[in-house]
């Protein structure tokens, strides 16, 4: 791995790579995310395919396309990306998570260039995608300006960067701290801090300075009586921005 980045959190490292073991059980640690996952992925197919007019309802609709995911841990959403055809670099600073998803991909019989690397490595390398994914990781960063510079410069003009994270929101303190890790347990104890949740207009402003355009902000929200995440307008807890770089 590349010389740690000043945009990497190593003790939020080290937290993830404690429990890299669990990626792939659905009833372990990372259970939320297995059931968070349906829904984000619904919206990664949807948008994407319509932004490259490709059908989203055909199982190779990201052929052709290149694409990264930043903090990809075990590979939940690489794997799935890269079922639908697209051509993956999944990479983590992590290295026990970069073993576990190489592991995982291997079995699945699915290539992927997974690499324990950083954002800023790659954007010094020049490598450039046409879809950058960076969910559930820059509540965990250490600079979280300098991180979403660096994501700006790995889209190639005319791509797509996906940015997921948490709302610093009373409601979030409540839900996804309190009520996720200390009541409900879905989550360990520690996982986020409220204090580097980050607003949309955060995420939002730097993007738009960076040279990206907006194009959507989407929330996903927890249906207790059908036990299933979903899509919302709500975007008090969990949202998505997506932006694109115009073509020169």
């Amino acid at each position: 791995m590349s010389p740690t980045a000043r945009t990497v959190d190593q003790s939020e490292v080290d937290r993830f790579s404690r429990i890299a073991a669990e990626w792939w059980d659905p009833k372990g640690k990372f259970k939320p995310l297995h059931k968070f996952n349906p829904a984000r992925l619904g919206y990664l197919k949807r948008e994407i395919s319509a932004h490259f007019g490709r059908n989203a309802d055909a199982a190779n609709s990201f052929e052709g396309l290149t694409l990264v995911d930043i903090g990809c841990g075990g590979g939940l959403i690489s794997e799935p990306m890269a079922r639908l055809g697209a051509t993956v670099t999944g990479i983590d600073p992590s290295e026990t998570n970069i073993e576990v998803a190489r592991l995982h991909a291997g079995q699945s019989g699915l290539t992927i260039d997974y690499r324990a690397e950083t954002a800023e490595a790659l954007d010094a390398a020049g490598d450039r995608f046409d879809v950058v994914l960076a969910l559930e990781v820059i509540e965990h960063v250490a600079d979280v300006q300098a991180f979403l510079e660096t994501v700006s410069n790995l889209v190639r003009p005319g791509g797509l960067l996906v940015v997921a994270t948490l709302n610093r929101t009373i409601k979030a303190l409540g839900l996804a701290i309190i009520g996720a890790e200390y009541v409900l347990r879905w989550l360990p104890r520690g996982t986020h801090s409220w204090d580097k949740f980050v607003k949309p207009e955060e995420v939002e402003a730097p993007l738009q300075d960076f040279g990206l355009t907006l194009l959507d902000r989407s929330g996903i929200v927890f249906d207790p009586f059908r036990d299933i995440w979903k899509e919302s307008r709500d975007t008090d807890v969990n949202y998505m921005v997506l932006a694109t770089k115009p073509k020169a």
